[in-house]
């Protein structure tokens, strides 16, 4: 667990640092600042690189950053922006004997899963690049005990947006899909979460030489990364790293060798320029 998101990358930057740190060894082109940050995989809030932004914030100025999230050897520019929401309905207890008598909250979740099954999500193009979207439940929660009408139940989704949008407008979309299903976003929707997305950026200088340097045809990064984080920081960024990003997060998650190699002989082939 974690071989490809990400532990075969951080080796790939002590290597790096290990290589163009010692006295004896090479003298890399650039002014490198290594970067390694805890609570990556959670809220927002809790961000390690969050937590550096805020209290030294010195420390991450530059022109360009580099993420080792897992790319399989090729640069994935941007990234998607995710958003979480609850979305509760309220009901009235019963026993269910008697059920004429309560209000059964679960079953009000149905015009909004109903929704959510039917949802078709787009694919946008953003300097190039075509993002997949996707607005999906995550987590259903109601009940008490086998014998009551529930008189609360919940759906938490997660919204995956292109870089073309901002966070309110993120917002304003799934406000319209819940709103079709015949929901209250003022009483009934809370925001437990909102990352921005971020755009490729792949024209700027620093980025295009990286990606000149490194070889390989660009992506989009679908997922949500903390290039969005260095490019509200008004820091380029572009994802690259060893291993398939299809294989985090599964029984089976693994790097073979020859990928984490091959990411430190492009990363080092930059850096010595």
């Amino acid at each position: 667990r974690g071989a490809v998101d990400m532990k075969s990358g951080v080796a790939v930057q002590l290597a790096l640092a290990g290589r163009f740190g010692r006295a004896d060894g090479p003298t890399p082109v650039h002014d490198v600042t290594w970067v390694f940050y805890d609570h990556e995989e959670v809220s927002s809030d809790l961000s390690g690189l969050a937590r550096v932004a805020r209290q030294a914030p010195d420390l991450l100025e530059g022109d360009f950053a580099v993420l080792l999230e897992p790319t399989d050897g090729v640069v994935e520019g941007g990234c998607n922006g995710t958003c979480r929401y609850r979305v509760t309905f309220p009901g009235v207890a019963a026993h269910s004997g008697r059920a004429w008598r309560g209000d059964n909250a679960i079953h009000k979740l149905a015009p909004v899963l109903t929704a959510l099954a039917a949802y078709e999500p787009a694919t946008v193009t953003v300097e190039g690049l075509e993002y997949r979207e996707g607005l999906h439940a995550i987590r259903v929660a109601g009940g008490v005990a086998g014998n009551v009408i529930p008189d609360e139940a919940s759906v938490d989704l997660n919204y995956r947006f292109a870089p073309d949008k901002t966070l309110d407008q993120a917002h304003a979309h799934v406000r319209a899909v819940l709103e079709g299903a015949g929901v209250d976003w003022d009483a009934q929707v809370r925001i437990d979460d909102a990352s921005p997305a971020a755009r490729p950026g792949l024209d700027r200088p620093a980025a295009a030489a990286f990606v000149a340097a490194v070889g390989g045809e660009p992506q989009p990064k679908y997922g949500w990364t903390d290039v969005a984080r260095f490019s509200q920081l008004g820091v380029p960024a572009v994802n690259f790293g060893p291993g398939d990003a299809l294989l985090a997060h599964t029984d089976d998650e693994h790097v073979p060798r020859e990928a984490v190699h091959a990411c430190l002989a492009a990363l080092a082939a930059w850096l010595a320029g």
